[in-house]
C-alpha cells in the first residue's frame, strides 16, 4: 500500500489544481473555478480527511464522497461565504459568519456521556479541544479538534521572497524550528541550483539532531510525569535545558532561529564533544534509573495502543509510526547512515513503545552529533533564484516534514507545508478505546504532537 503524504489545492489563473502527493508520484488534477470538484481518497486513507476539509475551508473544493463534510479551519464564525486562500480575497472582504454549532462525533447509550476537554487547558499548553464520549471512566471515543491557533501562514507569505519568508517559516513550531529551516534550504539551493558543501551539511544536520535530542528529553520527563512520575520530570527537565543551552551557545538562539543559513561558521569541536560527553553519560543514567520502575512500566505499559495496521492505514510517520513497528524516517539514506544513523523500531505500539523509542534515538542522536563535528563551514553564495515549483523534506523530532513552495517572479506564488502532526493527530482517537480517561494526558503526550504546526 503506498503512502500518503499530502493532499492540497492550489489556484492558477485559469483553474484550480489539487496535488496529492504519495510516496512514490505526485498527482495533479485541474479543476475549473466555478465548480471545483474532485473524487474522495479517504475510505482508503482516513488521514486525507482533514486535507479535503482543509482544501474545502481554503478553496471551496468539493471532494465528493467523503465521509466527513464539516468545516477544519472554519470556526463558529469564521469568515462568511469567503474561501481566504483564493487570489480573490483580500482583507476588506471580511465579514464573521452567523454563529453556526460544530456538531461532534459521539456515541449514543443508556449511560453514555460526554466530557470536554480544553481548548484552555490547565497547563502551558497551546489550545486544542478533544471530545470524549464515556461509559463511566472508560474512554468510547475521542475527536480531536484543533486550528484555535491558525495564522494563515499560507496567505502570510504570499509575495515574499525567500529569505523575506525565511523568519516567518521558522517560527511556524518551536519543536520544529530547525526541521523548518532545512526544508527551506534545500528548496533555496534548488532554485538558486547550488550545492551545499559537505562541512554545511554536517553542522546543520548536528544542529538538527540538537534539536531533537532537546524534545526528546522534554518528552522523556514529560510522559513519566503524566504517569504520575514528577521525579523524571525534574531530571530531564535539567538535561533538556543543557541542551538548549548548548543549542543557543552555538546558534545565538535558544530556539535555533536564524541558524541554518549560508554563512561560514567557526565551531569549537572541543566545547562540542565535551557536551555530547556529558549528555551521553546523563542518558546512561537516566535509563539506568528509569527502567527499573516497575509501577511506572505498568502505567506505560499496553496504554495507548496503536497497531501497526491502523499506523499504516493512517499513514502515520515519525515516533508514532517507528513505535508501531513501521520503518518510516527521512534520514534513512546515504549521509545519515555513513554519520552512525540507526533507525529505532519498536513493536509494542503503546506509550512504553513510545518512551523507548525517543530514549534509542536521543543516544543515537549524541552518536550522530559526534560524527557531524567539523571545526568549520563555508559561505555559500546564493545566486539568483529561479521561477518554478519546488519540494524538500526533512525529519524533525516529530516525524516527516514536508514542505512545497512555487516561486513566481521571484516571489512564493503559493506555499504549503504539512507538518507531520496535522497527519498523527488523526490517528490518536485510535489509541483511546480500551484506556480509562485518566490516561489521556499520558498517551498525547506520548505522541508530543505540535498544536502549532498542524494550525499554520
Amino acid at each position: 500500500m503506498r503512502r500518503l503524504i499530502a493532499r492540497y489545492a492550489k489556484e492558477c489563473s485559469t483553474h484550480l489544481e489539487v496535488i496529492t502527493v504519495w510516496d512514490d508520484e505526485m498527482e495533479k488534477e485541474e479543476l475549473p473555478h466555478d465548480k471545483p470538484h474532485i473524487k474522495t481518497i479517504s475510505h482508503s486513507h482516513p488521514a486525507a480527511i482533514w486535507f479535503k476539509r482543509k482544501m474545502h475551508d481554503d478553496f471551496g473544493v468539493v471532494v465528493e464522497g467523503a465521509f466527513d463534510n464539516r468545516p477544519l479551519v472554519a470556526h463558529e464564525r469564521f469568515l462568511a461565504k469567503l474561501h481566504p486562500m483564493r487570489k480573490s480575497f483580500t482583507k476588506t472582504s471580511v465579514e464573521y459568519a452567523d454563529y453556526r454549532p460544530y456538531k461532534y462525533e459521539t456515541v449514543r447509550g443508556d449511560g453514555v456521556f460526554e466530557v470536554a476537554v480544553g481548548p484552555i487547558h490547565a497547563g502551558i499548553i497551546e489550545p486544542g479541544h478533544f471530545h470524549f464520549s464515556q461509559a463511566g471512566e472508560d474512554i468510547l471515543h475521542q475527536e480531536v479538534r484543533h486550528f484555535y491557533k491558525y495564522r494563515a501562514i499560507e496567505k502570510m507569505v504570499e509575495g515574499k521572497t525567500l529569505a523575506q519568508a525565511k523568519p516567518i517559516i521558522e517560527r511556524i513550531s518551536g519543536n520544529e524550528t530547525i526541521a523548518y529551516q532545512i526544508a527551506l534550504r534545500d528548496i533555496m539551493l534548488q532554485a538558486a541550483n547550488t550545492e551545499l558543501p559537505e562541512s554545511n551539511r554536517k553542522y546543520h544536520a548536528m544542529l538538527l539532531e540538537l534539536e531533537r535530542t532537546i524534545h526528546h528529553l522534554t518528552d522523556l520527563g514529560f510522559i513519566p510525569n503524566d504517569a504520575g512520575f514528577g521525579a523524571a520530570l525534574s531530571v530531564a527537565s535539567r538535561f533538556s535545558e543543557d541542551a538548549r543551552r548548548q543549542m543557543h551557545s552555538l546558534t545565538g538562539h535558544r530556539f535555533g532561529f536564524g541558524a541554518i543559513d549560508f554563512s561560514s561558521h567557526q565551531i569549537n569541536p572541543g566545547a562540542m564533544n565535551g557536551y555530547i560527553d556529558t549528555l551521553e553519560e546523563s542518558l546512561d543514567f537516566f535509563e539506568k534509573w528509569i527502567v527499573d520502575i516497575p509501577s511506572l512500566w505498568d502505567r506505560f505499559d499496553t496504554t495507548g495502543i496503536l497497531d501497526s495496521k491502523k499506523a499504516i492505514q493512517y499513514d502515520t510517520v515519525g515516533v508514532v509510526a517507528r513505535a508501531s513497528g513501521v520503518e518510516i524516517d527521512r534520514r534513512e539514506e546515504r549521509f545519515y547512515k555513513e554519520h552512525g544513523f540507526e533507525m529505532a523500531i519498536q513493536h509494542g505500539c503503546d506509550v512504553a513503545a513510545r518512551f523507548k523509542i525517543r530514549l534509542k534515538e536521543a543516544k543515537n542522536s549524541a552518536k550522530m552529533m559526534r560524527n557531524f563535528l567539523t571545526k568549520e563551514c563555508e559561505t555559500v553564495k546564493i545566486e539568483e533564484i529561479e521561477d518554478g515549483e519546488y519540494f524538500a523534506y526533512s525529519e524533525s523530532s516529530i516525524g516527516e516534514l514536508f514542505m512545497n513552495i512555487e516561486i513566481r517572479d521571484g516571489v512564493i506564488e503559493r506555499f504549503f507545508a504539512r507538518d507531520p502532526s496535522f497527519i498523527n493527530w488523526q490517528a490518536l482517537h485510535l489509541m483511546m478505546p480500551d484506556n480509562i480517561i485518566a490516561d489521556f494526558p499520558l498517551i498525547n503526550k506520548s505522541c508530543d504532537l505540535s498544536y502549532a504546526g498542524n494550525d499554520l
